[in-house]
């Protein structure tokens, strides 16, 4: 489809014989933030590690801007889980944004004034202009998702796939991360992110994945996040999420960490 970001057609992925993805078939549009929601063990994080060819498909195929994903592989950018990197990398802020500018084949040319101009902008764009000398281990847990987002923005990539960008920050860096997508997406850019709260999912994106080791629904948000769409997916567990939440958000229990970030 020409007005595609991201084409999935019959995917299933196993570990060790055991389904983790099963026949899951669906196209993403261009220019839209997408959600991709689903209980824990449904297959999200999975589904991004198929899409970016990092995993090996028990069968189908993904197409990325309507071409083999070998063709076009530099107009993905990703942002990982923070939980997954390692912090305690001797690199500054400036140092991992920078990264974002080498490309596959070429990671020994020198970088020239553009790509730091480039990575200047994209530190600037998640307001850590203040923080470019500063080591990533000495970052608040915020700060560090931003760097990774800037990494990603400084690649300057057409797809972006964030990997729960939201979990363990605060309400203010959640606002900066919110307000940067919707610009990227003004900009033309497609947006795909793993997420866990479903009372946020109206909110957020414009279009979502409904996901439980098969497809449950996609498609525009007000159209497929509906009670039976949810139950589907969450099933027993979904009574359970949405109490818990309403819990908190009744006694503002602090989940979100405070005090490191910008003011």
């Amino acid at each position: 489809m020409e007005n595609s970001s991201i084409e999935v057609h019959n995917l299933s992925v196993s570990y060790q014989n055991v389904p983790v993805l099963w026949d899951i078939d669906f196209t993403l549009p261009k220019g839209q933030i997408v959600g991709i929601i689903g209980p824990n063990g449904s297959g999200k994080s999975t589904l991004l590690k198929a899409i970016m060819g990092l995993i090996p498909l028990a069968s189908g195929n993904v197409k990325v801007l309507n071409k083999n994903l070998s063709l076009v592989r530099d107009q993905l950018a990703y942002v990982p889980q923070r939980e997954t990197v390692d912090w305690n990398f001797p690199a500054s802020v400036e140092d991992v944004v920078l990264m974002g500018r080498y490309k596959k084949g070429n990671l020994f040319r020198r970088l020239t004034k553009i790509d730091k101009v480039i990575a200047q902008e994209s530190i600037e764009k998640v307001k850590l202009e203040k923080y470019k000398g500063r080591q990533i281990s000495q970052l608040s847990g915020g700060q560090q998702q931003r760097v990774f987002i800037a990494r990603a923005l400084a690649q300057g990539a057409s797809i972006y796939i964030m990997d729960e960008p939201f979990v363990g920050v605060d309400m203010s860096t959640e606002k900066t991360i919110l307000d940067l997508l919707i610009q990227m997406k003004e900009e033309g850019k497609t947006i795909i992110i793993v997420h866990h709260d479903i009372q946020t999912v109206s909110n957020y994106f414009d279009y979502i994945v409904m996901l439980n080791t098969r497809l449950i629904a996609h498609g525009p948000t007000n159209e497929v996040l509906t009670e039976e769409n949810l139950q589907a997916t969450y099933g027993g567990q979904l009574n359970i999420i949405s109490k818990i939440q309403s819990i908190i958000k009744e006694k503002e229990f602090p989940l979100r960490e405070k005090g490191f970030e910008d003011k």
